[in-house]
């Protein structure tokens, strides 16, 4: 007889006939199922174990399962329901079929036969339970007490498989094995082989034991000579650890200098009485001198293509640096014969300085040290300290070399312009001879006193400001220049990196979330302001756990398209608006270009007259420079002014001011000089400049124009606020290259070299 039942899926456990079990369930379809069987008069589903967990479909069910009661169903507090389903015989399974969200199956009586084989193996069955419980620990005599209930094989199996401790898998053939006599033979070869591992681990504890106790006789035997030692003075409790210094001084590659002086030190410290303060600073010493790795070397990766890849793979840009080290490995592997390049990476925080030294390091293949010198102030950090010092240690650079564990890592030194300097010593000298080419290989720590190899080290420092980085020190250095991405690299590096990363470490997918360049771009203009994406990486981590939250309180709302209307609502209002160009040409107000961490921005420059007798009001939180040039642009106006045609008269009798706007950040930097003077000439001739037009350069009082540094980040800037014209000093003209192909087509550039090159394309019309 066939019928029709809904179908249970479990994929954690097994439920066999005449057997009670308690489950609890969160998941949103099996509560809509077990309502439903709740809803039935008998309360009946089919239990079925899937072959295939993780494909879970008509093809993967078995062909035998369980016939199970809803005996009770509650809600918990924890917001799952707890049922109790009682198992009550295996049934043949002759086909399924979906139903919407769940899946229905017919289903036909399994015929048990018992006759005086069957008996037999009841016997049998029984007497191996019986021998099975006496000799396991772990399985307790419960079941002995159910077995009177019992009168069949089929039954008494279906018993003890419940109770016995076996694999989720190893049960599933216990449902679909109809014969009871083959379950009965799984079963008594299942316990025969849980008394095999029980006879070997009793067998183990009982060695065990007898070590412990031969362990614990020998240590009281060691204890009890020692005492006697003691008292008749002749003790040598230093003999095992001296014996296992020598073992391990032979067997490094070190120089025989340095073995030598090992030696020596291993004697003094075998020498001394156990009660001297001294001992334990020897010890202190052997420990690091045996543990260094004196000639231990990693072989680097000589596949160029795999370098690069990896290099690609894991930083978008940066090309400069990229082609050093591909430089470098090319180098060495047609000479062989190399000294380790000591780069500094100078850039703004958050562009991939210290992330793409990791990535150096996996390129090579090799191990990797990392300190940082932030703020130390003591020369003895770098080089050690003496011996004679109660807790001495040696230096960082001698420490990161024994973490690495070889001695040609790649060793990245952090903020090195950030080191200060006072009465304690002078850190940044001291790392001269680390990283000096010509002198690292014979290195000194104070603490070793002997000298160590760090010519085949690659060091890697990284810095924020090339110009707080001591000028005997940045000579060692080469220095490669990471500047702040541009909006079109942090759209694509979102894009590629980010964005993937994030939605990996939130459990989404990109079916489940798509975010469109538009919304990258509100990201990257109005929720940050830096010159790197670490900033970034936090604000698409927080948009993507607003969404995984959305998903699991709308369970009907499974995908996520966003875009720039979207990111409001999810983030909340915009946090950074960019300056953006004026609504009109005004007249004593003149667009510079400014250069922070954060990258580039526009710096409207206002000036204004009022009667007085020629004082300049300068406000802005303007530093000592930019005051500076403020003084040298007013006195150039007047060195010039009948160039300029402007009357002496307003000079004399009007006061001047000016002013940078957002007076609470602090502005300073020599580029600010052209900007100033054609904002004065603006000003005194009651001439406006065009709002598209931004300059920047440092002015001298014979007009001279001169370079500046960060063009790119401040282009980029001028850019984004809508600028069509700049005008820049001849001497940057190289550094247009490195502008991006995108803004060059939108922006016209024009170089200038004397500031009367600005005047009369702006007053005169030079641009006609």
């Amino acid at each position: 007889m066939d019928n029709k039942l809904l179908v249970l899926i479990i994929n954690d456990m097994v439920i066999f006939p005449n057997n009670e079990v308690r489950i609890e369930y969160d998941n949103f379809y099996d509560k809509q199922m077990i309502d439903i069987v709740d809803r039935i008069e008998d309360n009946l589903m089919l239990i079925v174990n899937p072959i295939d967990e993780n494909n879970i479909n008509v093809t993967s069910f078995p062909k035998y399962g369980v016939l199970g009661r809803l005996k009770l169903k509650m809600s918990v507090p924890n917001g799952k329901t707890r049922i109790v389903i009682e198992g009550i015989e295996r049934v043949e399974i002759s086909s399924f079929e979906e139903d919407g969200n769940f899946y229905r199956a017919n289903y036909s009586n399994v015929e048990i036969i018992e006759n005086e084989d069957t008996k037999n193996y009841f016997n049998i069955l029984i007497k191996s339970l019986e021998n099975y419980i006496a000799k396991v620990p772990y399985m307790g005599n419960a079941i002995m007490s159910q077995l009177n209930e019992i009168d069949g094989l089929s039954d008494l199996c279906d018993l003890i498989v419940s109770f016995l401790p076996l694999k989720y898998e190893d049960k599933k053939k216990y449902v679909t094995t109809i014969s009871a006599i083959e379950r009965c033979k799984f079963l008594i070869a299942d316990m025969n082989r849980d008394l095999k591992f029980v006879a070997l681990e009793q067998k183990i504890e009982a060695e065990v034991e007898k070590e412990i106790n031969d362990t614990q006789k020998e240590y009281f035997l060691r204890e009890k000579i020692n005492l006697m030692q003691k008292e008749i003075g002749d003790e040598k409790s230093k003999d095992t650890e001296v014996e296992r210094l020598f073992k391990k001084v032979n067997r490094l590659k070190c120089s025989a200098k340095i073995k030598e002086k090992i030696k020596r030190e291993i004697d003094r410290y075998d020498s001394l009485n156990s009660n001297s303060p001294e001992l334990g600073m020897i010890r202190d010493y052997l420990d690091w001198m045996v543990n260094l790795p004196w000639n231990n070397y990693t072989k680097d990766t000589e596949d160029l293509v795999k370098v690069k890849s990896i290099l690609d793979s894991s930083h978008y840009a940066l090309e400069e640096a990229k082609d050093r080290i591909l430089e470098y490995l090319a180098v060495k592997q047609n000479t062989n014969n190399l000294r380790s390049p000591i780069i500094c990476l100078v850039g703004p925080p958050g562009v991939g300085k210290t992330s793409l030294a990791l990535s150096i390091a996996k390129s090579l293949n090799r191990k990797t040290a990392k300190i940082s010198v932030g703020g130390i102030n003591d020369e003895a950090e770098i080089v050690g300290h003496r011996r004679t010092y109660i807790g001495a240690n040696p230096g960082r650079i001698i420490q990161g070399i024994r973490k690495a564990g070889t001695t040609n890592p790649v060793f990245i030194i952090d903020e090195i312009d950030k080191m200060t300097k006072d009465i304690k010593g002078d850190p940044a000298s001291s790392l001269l001879e680390v990283l000096d080419p010509e002198q690292n290989n014979k290195f000194s720590d104070h603490y070793i006193e002997e000298e160590f190899d760090l010519s085949k080290v690659m060091f890697i420092a990284t810095a924020n400001y090339v110009e707080q980085i001591p000028y005997e020190l940045r000579d060692r250095l080469e220095i490669i220049n990471i500047s702040s991405y541009t909006e079109y690299e942090k759209l694509d590096i979102a894009k590629k990196h980010l964005i993937p990363v994030e939605l990996e470490e939130h459990g989404l997918t990109s079916l489940q979330v798509q975010i469109d360049d538009g919304a990258i771009m509100t990201l990257i203009r109005n929720y940050t302001k830096e010159a790197g994406v670490r900033e970034l990486g936090r604000i698409i981590a927080t948009l993507f756990r607003k969404i995984v939250k959305k998903l699991l309180l709308n369970k009907d709302e499974m995908f996520y398209k966003i875009d720039d209307k979207m990111i409001e609502d999810l983030l909340g209002k915009k946090k950074y608006f960019y300056m953006e160009t004026l609504e009109k040409d005004e007249v004593g107000v003149v667009n510079g270009m400014a250069y922070t961490v954060f990258g580039g921005d526009v710096l409207p420059i206002e000036a204004t007259l009022f009667k007085g007798k020629g004082n300049l009001t300068l406000t802005g939180s303007l530093g000592e420079v930019m005051q500076e040039s403020c003084h040298i642009a007013l006195d150039y106006v007047k060195a010039n002014m009948d160039e300029f045609k402007i009357d002496n008269k307003v000079f004399e009798e009007n006061d001047i001011h000016i002013h940078v706007p957002e007076g609470a950040v602090n502005k300073d930097g020599p580029s600010a000089g052209v900007t100033i003077t054609t904002t004065l000439i603006s000003l005194f001739t009651n001439r406006k400049v065009d709002k598209t037009v931004a300059m920047t350069g440092e002015i001298t009082l014979r007009g001279r124009v001169l370079g500046i540094g960060g063009l790119k980040e401040k282009v980029i800037g001028a850019h984004r606020a809508g600028i069509k014209k700049v005008f820049i000093p001849l001497e940057n003209e190289k550094d247009l290259d490195e502008i991006p192909k995108e803004i060059k087509k939108d922006i016209k550039f024009i170089t200038v070299n004397n500031y009367f090159e600005i005047y009369n394309y702006l007053f005169v019309g030079g641009d006609k």
